[in-house]
C-alpha cells in the first residue's frame, strides 16, 4: 500500500464529500429511540438513514451491495457487503443515532448547527458516531482504487446504539447467514486518549440505567405542617444512594459491583497514565479550583475503565427554584447511571441493585427502582501478533507515533455481543472521541485530522488482515 496514495485518496474524499455530508447529517435531530419515542412517526431517524445510505451507494466500490434492512417495529439498520479476495470476513461497525442535543452550547454553536472552526467540526453526532459509515467505506475505497486485495467486508450501521442497541440482536440473528464468521471486527465508536496516535480500546464498561423513585405523600403539604413529621423524600433518596456510594469518596461500596483487574490491564493503565500525564484530566472542563478525585494518574485511568462509578443524570419531583414553594414534596426521583466493570455480570449486578434500593425502605416509604436498561461490558481477547504489528505500523505511518492501548469508560453493547458470538475474532476498537470532544454533552466536535488519519489506519489494517497468514 502506497502511503502517499492512501493519504491522498482519503484526504480528497473527506474534504470533497465526507465533511459536507456530515454537516448535513448534523442538521438532522435524529435522536436515539430512548430519548425520542416518536422516532417512527417523525421520520428523523429515517432521514439520517437515507442520507447515509445514499452516500454509501454513490461510492465507486466494485460489486458493493448497500441495503437498509427494516424489521417490524425496529429501528432501521444499514447493511453493506463488499466482496473480497478471500472467503474471510472483516466486520466494520458504527451507528448514526444521536444523544439529545442538550443546552449550554457556547455562543455560535448548537447541537444541530454544524460549524467548522479550524480543524474541528462541531455538532451533535459527528464524532459519536456519524463519521463511522463514511470512514469505513472510504478506507475500503482507498484499497479498491489502488488494487490492493482485502477480505470480504461487512459494514453494519445501526440506529439504536445510544439506547443500548436493544434492536441489534434481532438484526444480527436475521442477517447471520449474510454476515458469516468475521475474523476481524473494527469498531469505530470508541475514543482516543489524544489526537497524536492511534488508540486501541482494550475494554469497555457495562452500564445499568434506571429511575430511583421515593414517594412519601399523595400530594404536597405546607412545610410548616409536615416538616419534622413527614420524612423528607429527598432525605430518604440520599440515604438510599448512600447504600450504593460513599458520598465522601465516590467509591461504590457493595463488592458485587467490583471485579479483579488482571495484571495486563493494570500494566496498560499505568502505561496510558504515563503517556497522557495530567492531560488525562486537564482536558475536562473543570470549574476553576475543582480538583480530580485523585492525583494518582494510574488510579484515575482505572477509575474510569475498570471500577464502578455512579452518575445522577436526571431528576424529577423537584420544582425549579422559581416555582418552588414552602411545600414538603410528595416524591423525589433520580435517574441512575451506574457504570460497571467490563467483566461484571450485568444480570446479577442489576438484580442486586434493585434489591439494594428497595429492601427495608426508611420509614416504610414507597421506594421502587425502575430498571430501564442494562448492558454488559467487554474485555478484549488477547491480540494476535499480526494485529499488534499492523496497528503499530499504521499509527507510526499516519500519525507519526506508536500505537497506544487503554480501556474506555463508556459502553458499546455490540462489542460484548460480538465477543460472545465470535470468540475467535480479533478486535480493533477505536474512534475519534478525544480530549474535549465531549460526546453526549454540549460543544461536541469531530477532530477532522484524526478522522482522516484513522481512516488511513483502517485501510492499513484491512490490507494486513488479508495477508496475515
Amino acid at each position: 500500500m502506497e502511503v502517499s496514495k492512501t493519504r491522498s485518496i482519503v484526504e480528497r474524499v473527506w474534504d470533497d464529500s465526507i465533511i459536507p455530508q456530515l454537516m448535513d447529517y448534523i442538521r438532522i435531530p435524529n435522536r436515539s429511540p430512548e430519548s425520542d419515542p416518536e422516532w417512527n412517526e417523525n421520520g428523523l431517524l429515517d432521514q439520517a438513514v437515507a442520507l447515509v445510505e445514499k452516500w454509501c451507494r454513490a461510492q465507486p466500490i466494485e460489486r458493493m451491495k448497500v441495503e437498509t434492512v427494516r424489521l417490524q417495529g425496529r429501528t432501521p439498520l444499514i447493511f453493506v457487503e463488499i466482496p473480497g479476495d478471500s472467503r474471510d470476513c472483516a466486520l466494520l461497525y458504527g451507528h448514526l443515532d444521536k444523544q439529545p442535543g442538550m443546552t449550554d452550547w457556547r455562543a455560535g454553536l448548537g447541537p444541530y448547527t454544524p460549524v467548522i472552526e479550524g480543524d474541528k467540526l462541531y455538532g451533535r453526532g459527528g464524532a459519536d458516531d456519524g463519521y463511522a459509515a463514511f470512514a469505513a467505506l472510504t478506507a475500503i475505497r482507498s484499497l479498491s482504487e489502488q488494487g490492493i486485495p482485502h477480505a470480504r467486508c461487512v459494514v453494519l450501521i445501526e440506529a439504536c446504539e445510544e439506547s443500548g442497541s436493544f434492536d441489534l440482536p434481532y438484526y444480527i440473528e436475521a442477517l447471520s447467514g449474510r454476515i458469516g464468521t468475521p475474523s476481524l471486527v473494527i469498531g469505530l465508536d470508541s475514543g482516543c486518549g489524544n489526537y497524536d496516535q492511534l488508540w486501541s480500546t482494550t475494554s469497555l464498561r457495562g452500564i445499568l440505567l434506571g429511575n430511583l423513585v421515593v414517594e412519601v405523600l399523595t400530594e404536597g403539604v405546607h412545610s410548616g405542617d409536615a416538616g419534622g413529621v413527614v420524612p423528607s423524600s429527598f432525605r430518604v433518596l440520599r440515604q438510599l444512594l448512600s447504600r450504593l456510594e460513599d458520598e465522601n469518596t465516590g467509591e461504590i461500596l457493595p463488592r458485587q459491583f467490583h471485579v479483579e483487574i488482571s495484571a495486563q490491564r493494570l500494566e496498560q493503565a499505568a502505561g496510558a497514565a504515563k503517556m497522557l500525564g495530567e492531560d488525562l484530566y486537564a482536558m475536562l472542563p473543570f470549574v476553576e479550583g475543582v480538583q480530580p478525585v485523585s492525583r494518582d494518574l494510574t488510579e484515575l485511568v482505572l477509575n474510569r475503565t475498570w471500577r464502578p462509578a455512579l452518575s445522577i443524570t436526571g431528576a424529577a419531583g423537584l420544582p425549579t427554584m422559581e416555582n418552588a414553594a414552602n411545600v414538603q414534596l410528595p416524591m423525589a426521583a433520580v435517574k441512575i447511571s451506574l457504570r460497571i466493570p467490563p467483566t461484571c455480570d450485568v444480570k446479577l449486578a442489576g438484580d442486586y441493585l434493585k434489591s439494594l434500593f428497595e429492601k427495608d425502605p426508611p420509614y416504610g416509604t414507597r421506594v421502587r427502582f425502575e430498571a430501564r436498561h442494562g448492558a454488559a461490558g467487554w474485555n478484549a481477547p488477547e491480540l494476535s501478533p499480526w494485529l499488534i504489528e499492523s496497528v503499530d505500523r499504521a499509527s507510526r505511518t499516519f500519525f507519526g507515533r506508536e500505537a497506544a492501548y487503554m480501556g474506555e469508560g463508556g459502553s458499546i453493547p455490540f462489542m460484548g455481543m460480538l465477543g460472545e458470538m465470535f470468540p475467535e475474532a480479533q478486535f480493533l476498537i477505536t474512534g475519534v472521541l478525544g480530549p474535549n470532544s465531549n460526546a453526549h454533552g454540549p460543544n461536541e466536535f469531530l477532530h477532522i485530522p484524526t478522522g482522516k488519519r484513522l481512516t488511513c489506519c483502517v485501510a492499513q489494517v484491512l490490507a494486513d488482515h488479508l495477508k496475515r497468514h
